[in-house]
């Protein structure tokens, strides 16, 4: 099955709260309007979105949500790729502030599905992450 926006709201709907569905809604507008590729997955048992930006290895994801109510930042991904240390870097430093945790290698190893009601407590903290995916994204294009 091929999942839609409003597939993947209406699904979340049933699994989540009311704060975890505005937080998504306003990221899968978010990523429609922004994203150089919003990708819809096609799994069965749950539905995801994609943020993908172009950068210079081709598209790279930066963030990915779940009609469970999830967020996985693309971390580890972007390591893999060898995207630019000081992107990296700036990214890092704005997830860690902003979520309060660290995301080194060693406490971070694998890009993992996080709750979306744990992450996201406050309405700056969706602000500050959708600014920070914007920067990172801009500095990919460069």
């Amino acid at each position: 099955m091929k999942w839609n926006k409003e597939k993947f709201i209406k699904e979340l709907q049933t699994q989540a709260s009311r704060e975890v569905v505005k937080v998504s809604e306003r990221l899968c507008d978010f990523t429609e309007r922004d994203a150089d590729e919003s990708a819809w997955g096609r799994g069965s048992e749950y539905g995801t979105l994609t943020y993908k930006s172009k950068s210079d290895f081709g598209l790279i994801s930066l963030f990915q949500l779940t009609t469970r109510g999830q967020i996985k930042c693309q971390i580890n991904n972007l390591r893999q790729k060898g995207v630019a240390k000081a992107i990296l870097r700036d990214y890092l430093i704005k997830l860690e502030s902003n979520f309060l945790r660290d995301y080194d290698e060693r406490n971070y190893p694998s890009d993992s599905f996080e709750e979306i009601s744990e992450l996201f407590t406050t309405s700056a903290q969706l602000n500050k992450f959708i600014t920070c995916i914007e920067g990172v994204s801009y500095r990919l294009r460069q």
